[in-house]
């Protein structure tokens, strides 16, 4: 029985199947939520720097897609290759984001993972005009900003932009990343604070810098998200929505 659902769970139609009911149930969850946006104007400050490098935190990411919201607006997501992964990427292609697999931790399985082929793909990507959005925290190192991204904006000259998205019904899972699974019919808030540049030349101290003032930045992003729609934070503690 357990070799039965590992199989299944590992097969192909099992794996699109899942893809593609869970990018439908997105799509009705930002239809059914009626969106703010921190600043108001946030779409017309962000479109001038584009290609950018669009950053989030691992658990809140289930919304981002919807962030695109023009044709024009081409857009790639970085994935892992972890069987989940595949989960999500049959889900964001649906939602009309295309999907960079493997790892953004630049750890010690950063070859192991595909981290290095992921990385030149980024970065050729920014260079052919197509944004980039990835998790800024590395796996099981929840709302830790991790170096990677900061290389990859030295590397490409393209800015991040930190943003957070939050609804104000949710359900708010006990897991290492606090993943937050929206709920339809409610309210929804974008906040997008600032952009960060790093420098070509910028050194170990400067990525540092950077690094924290991204992490920084995200945390408040996504405190201002929910207190706007009146909810705790995943960093605040337990909470269903």
């Amino acid at each position: 029985m357990k070799k039965l659902l590992r199989n299944t769970l590992r097969s192909s139609w099992f794996q699109r199947a899942v893809g593609v009911l869970a990018a439908e149930y997105l799509r009705l969850v930002w239809r059914t939520n009626a969106f703010t946006f921190d600043p108001p104007d946030v779409y017309e400050r962000v479109e001038p720097h584009m290609p950018a490098i669009f950053a989030f935190w691992h658990g809140q990411h289930f919304l981002t897609p919807f962030i695109k919201n023009k044709d024009s607006y081409r857009a790639k997501v970085l994935i892992s290759r972890h069987r989940d992964g595949e989960f999500n990427a049959v889900a964001a292609e649906r939602l009309g984001i295309g999907t960079i697999r493997g790892s953004g931790d630049h750890g010690g399985a950063f070859h192991r993972k595909g981290g290095v082929g992921a990385f030149r793909e980024m970065v050729y990507t920014l260079q052919d005009g197509c944004n980039v959005a990835l998790t800024a925290d590395v796996p099981k190192r929840s709302r830790v900003a991790g170096l990677g991204i900061i290389m990859l904006a030295r590397e490409s000259g393209r800015p991040i932009m930190p943003f957070a998205m939050a609804t104000s019904r949710f359900i708010r899972l006990k897991n290492w990343d606090r993943t937050t699974i929206n709920l339809p019919f409610g309210r929804g808030a974008l906040v997008g604070i600032k952009e960060i540049h790093v420098p070509a030349d910028a050194d170990a101290a400067k990525m540092e810098e950077l690094r924290q003032d991204l992490e920084d930045t995200l945390n408040e992003a996504t405190r201002r998200a929910y207190a706007q729609l009146g909810r705790r934070g995943p960093q605040d503690g337990p909470a269903d929505g």
